[in-house]
């Protein structure tokens, strides 16, 4: 097979999803898996012992090209754009009841319009988008969406910065009450709030209480990477996740080993540098998964990639004559996913389609 491609082992994806499964269950609660890291039917079957069930998209392609194969409860967890409401619509009238997220009144009176059901993003830390719990718009949007109000969402994007398991059990609980809270304004002033959705994959682990949430969302723990391990979400031995290259030239001088997996093939996300320990673009393993003593993949052009020993390390350099395959293991699972079209599986012929685009 050629390289670079994209390795999947799927015994740790099942594995992966079993854990997160039985503790969400175990609180009382029901898992929405997020399809954004692997946006693959395949892949998500396996979340549904085979079957259908509840998804979070973050693209309509996602969500057209799961509903194409009998995926009907749907949730798109990126504010509306009032543009794209006829893709929308036309996938409900097809019997997906597939619901959009906003924030904004200029949201909310163009959802109302088209009919469509929708949840009211709320800011639980400061990460991204969504409406500050207690501010006097989140009753004027839900005064404007009426009955098409299911109810709120929030996501702790920044427990991916939580480095101790009380900071992440914090997290976890503060975008619970943060959720709860607001569902409860709503409710408290005569609007309807059947849902209380929450997740990241970091605070969907660490929950010790889900009272009051309807749903967790959650979507790369099927792979996992670099950085949930850099947090303790998961091992290193969890990762289900690689990208295949060859050694195809040496630099002594200079201590480099060159692949032909360069950006194009794993992404050039660093999000490990912030971290106590840097793992550069990846670690490198042999092409049977035993990692390589503190060899990383330290650089990355297009299709170039550079490995070499970790700084101040006294491991061997590793004789790796051209010819030889590799796997590199990620920072971001959904970022390097996103340069591949489809996933190889360990041990298989069998290759995943992945659905890209938007």
């Amino acid at each position: 097979m050629t390289t670079p491609h994209l390795l999947l082992d799927r015994a740790k994806v099942e594995r992966n999803a079993d854990r997160l499964r039985t503790h969400v269950a175990s609180l009382g609660s029901t898992l929405r898996p997020h399809v954004k890291t692997s946006k693959s039917v395949d892949v998500t079957r396996l979340l549904f012992d085979g079957g259908t069930g509840p998804i979070t998209v973050s693209t309509l392609r996602e969500a057209e090209a799961f509903a194409a194969n009998g995926f009907t409860d749907v949730l798109y967890a990126v504010g509306i754009d009032p543009h794209k409401l006829d893709r929308v619509l036309a996938l409900r009238r097809a019997g997906v009841d597939l619901v959009v997220l906003l924030d904004s009144v200029a949201q909310a009176r163009a959802v109302a319009e088209a009919g469509v059901p929708a949840l009211v993003e709320v800011d639980c830390d400061g990460h991204r988008g969504g409406v500050t719990p207690g501010a006097p718009e989140v009753l004027e949007i839900a005064a404007v969406l009426g009955e098409h109000l299911r109810g709120v969402l929030t996501h702790a994007g920044e427990s991916y910065f939580c480095y101790t398991e009380p900071e992440l059990v914090a997290a976890a609980e503060h975008e619970r009450t943060t959720a709860v809270g607001v569902a409860e304004d709503l409710r408290a002033a005569g609007f309807p709030a059947p849902v209380v959705s929450v997740g990241s994959t970091p605070t969907a682990h660490f929950a010790r209480d889900l009272t009051g949430v309807t749903e967790v969302r959650a979507g790369n723990f099927v792979f996992f990477d670099l950085v949930m391990a850099g947090i303790g979400v998961c091992t290193v031995d969890d990762l289900a996740l690689s990208v295949v290259t060859t050694v195809i030239g040496h630099r002594p001088d200079k201590g480099w080993i060159l692949t032909d997996a360069g950006w194009m093939a794993t992404s050039r996300d660093r999000g490990t540098a912030a971290q106590p320990t840097d793992q550069g673009y990846g670690l490198v393993m042999t092409e049977d998964g035993t990692l390589i003593p503190d060899l990383l993949m330290t650089g990355a052009s297009q299709e170039h990639g550079v490995l070499s020993l970790r700084d101040g390390s006294t491991a061997p350099f590793p004789d790796l004559p051209v010819g030889t395959r590799l796997r590199v293991l990620p920072n971001h699972a959904c970022a390097t996913a996103a340069q591949h079209d489809h996933y190889d599986l360990v041990d298989s012929s069998t290759a995943w389609p992945r659905v890209n685009g938007w």
